[in-house]
């Protein structure tokens, strides 16, 4: 045997350099919509018309309004402050106790 590896025909397991290359990341100045729009507000940033449509556009994608949340999670909320106390509220968990063992008898 050879310490070489060996050259086969490319049949099954991973080939170096095989599969899609990763793209490299998309690296922006991570400025958050809202301050953008803020700054142009104030008069400290000069943006053209389509940057601050975009800001506007992305806004809600970033901060949502704190009013919006879906259906379920309403009432799930709702279920929880429901739940959280009075004659419903889930009953307390039991105490842990260790269940009585038999003595062994040796005779029997």
């Amino acid at each position: 045997m050879t310490d070489k590896p060996k050259k086969t025909a490319g049949w099954g397991g991973s080939r170096p350099g095989a599969g899609r290359k990763p793209k490299p990341p998309h690296v922006t100045g991570e400025r958050d919509p809202l301050e953008f729009l803020l700054d142009v507000m104030q008069g400290k940033v000069a943006a053209n018309l389509a940057q601050v449509k975009a800001a506007i556009a992305a806004a809600p994608y970033v901060h949502p309004k704190k009013g919006e949340s879906g259906k379920k999670e309403e009432a799930a909320t709702v279920a929880k402050k429901a739940a959280a106390g009075g004659k419903f509220a889930p009953a307390k968990a039991p105490a842990n106790v260790l269940p009585m063992r038999r003595p062994k008898d040796g005779g029997e």
